[in-house]
């Protein structure tokens, strides 16, 4: 994987996340969902170690996304949690399988 693959790795996620965002606020549940295992997916290629250092502005560009995917994840968690507190009030024993 090259230096410009990471990148590119990250734009496509810091994207969906952004989807993951804009599905959260409509109560789009399934596309978030949907999204969700799609942002998965793209992100399991980072667990497998082998990609390489970035340095200079690279570095940074990868630190900026870094930080969005974050911001966005913050805002999915500050929507969804609420949500599911209520859900697991309504079903009672479904935290178990959570």
């Amino acid at each position: 994987m090259t230096s410009n693959d990471v990148l590119s790795m990250y734009e496509n996620i810091a994207g969906m996340t952004n989807k993951m965002v804009v599905a959260a606020r409509s109560s789009d549940w399934d596309g978030l969902n949907t999204l969700e295992n799609q942002c998965a997916s793209a992100a399991s290629a980072t667990m497998t170690g082998g990609m390489p250092a970035q340095a200079g502005a690279s570095r940074l560009r990868k630190i900026d996304l870094l930080k969005q995917i974050l911001a966005n994840d913050r805002e999915i968690r500050a929507i969804t949690e609420p949500w599911m507190t209520q859900l697991s009030n309504v079903m009672p024993g479904s935290r178990a399988r959570m």
